[in-house]
């Protein structure tokens, strides 16, 4: 009999890809019907998966977790699984259940994976201090959910009066802050990693595009505030850090890309570290697309099309992979 894997937060990743296929698919041209079903089926795998958590999780079981240098890492996926199936409430499940449950829903969502990002954003750096442990790209994990509440949060402060409107926009700068310049920190050890001790595993492969979701959720974050314009350049700011940050983005796909490749020729199995090929991507196509928004450019947003349809490909590859293991 096969043994059952352990139910870790690894498993929200799963969420996070299939939400980010619905809320990036909301901006592609005639595909916003498509993505609302999508949406859906996020959401029920969300309560699937939190019931699941309720039930199997004690106290003893998430300190276990936390204590795991690897596992620990994982816990910004749930932060991030529920902002997405609450940004998706409001971009696509309105049409479904009305502008004010998907308002109620995505407030709740939010305000829970903020709170829940923040403290994995200082709990788990911190675990790792005096640890000795390498870098590895899940180390981005932790810190990427206050630039998730960011881009989620300019959604929200849209449908906000003057006064509280300012005070989410300021807020979420502030969250985008947060993970910014704990991304800056971490990437360069990842990359000292990579130089001096090789890529390691061909399982934590793949964890090497986790480093997209900080820059095109960045990206994201960046132009969607931008939207909400309660201070001055808001979007110079949106732009330039935009096009710059695109730029760097471009050339971590090539090489993530190029190293996978290079793997999978001497094989690259199958473990839930598969799911970093999708959300990261996810937010460059949601970046590309805000950005193409902001400069009203044709040739960004062509490229954001064709970025959909690698991640549709990505995603239902890993989708089919994890069901058949899981079966």
């Amino acid at each position: 009999m096969r043994r059952a894997a352990p139910f870790g937060p690894n498993l929200f990743a799963s969420v996070m890809g299939t939400g980010i296929v619905a809320t990036a698919g909301a901006a592609m041209p005639g595909l916003h019907t498509p993505a609302t079903f999508v949406w859906a089926l996020d959401a029920l795998l969300l309560v699937f998966l939190v019931a699941a958590a309720l039930k199997r999780w004690t106290w003893a079981t998430v300190r276990a977790q936390l204590a795991d240098p690897v596992m620990a890492q994982f816990w910004g996926a749930p932060p991030m699984a529920l902002m997405t199936v609450g940004t998706g409430a409001l971009l696509l499940g309105k049409d479904w259940i009305g502008m004010p449950a998907a308002l109620a829903a995505d407030w709740t969502l939010w305000t829970l994976g903020t709170l829940l990002g923040l403290a994995t954003s200082v709990l788990v750096p911190l675990r790792m201090i005096g640890s000795g442990e390498r870098a590895f790209g899940g180390w981005l994990m932790p810190v990427v959910p206050p630039m998730v509440s960011a881009a989620s949060g300019a959604l929200l402060a849209q449908h906000l009066p003057e006064g509280p409107r300012q005070a989410m926009v300021l807020g979420c700068y502030a969250l985008f802050g947060v993970s910014l310049f704990a991304t800056m920190v971490i990437v360069p050890q990842i990359w000292q990693r990579l130089v001096q001790h090789g890529l390691g595993a061909a399982s934590t492969v793949p964890t090497l595009w986790i480093v997209l979701g900080p820059l095109g959720q960045s990206i994201t974050a960046a132009n969607l505030l931008a939207g909400v314009p309660v201070l001055p350049g808001q979007t110079a700011f949106g732009v330039l850090y935009g096009t710059i940050t695109w730029g760097f983005a471009l050339l971590w796909v090539a090489l993530a890309a190029a190293v996978t490749v290079r793997t999978a020729r001497r094989g690259l199995p199958f473990a839930l570290t598969w799911w970093s090929f999708v959300f990261p991507l996810g937010t460059l196509v949601t970046g590309t697309s805000a950005l193409a928004r902001s400069v009203s450019s044709s040739m960004l947003h062509g490229i954001a099309i064709a970025l959909y349809g690698a991640l549709v490909l990505a995603w239902a590859t890993v989708a089919v992979r994890t069901t058949r293991a899981f079966r």
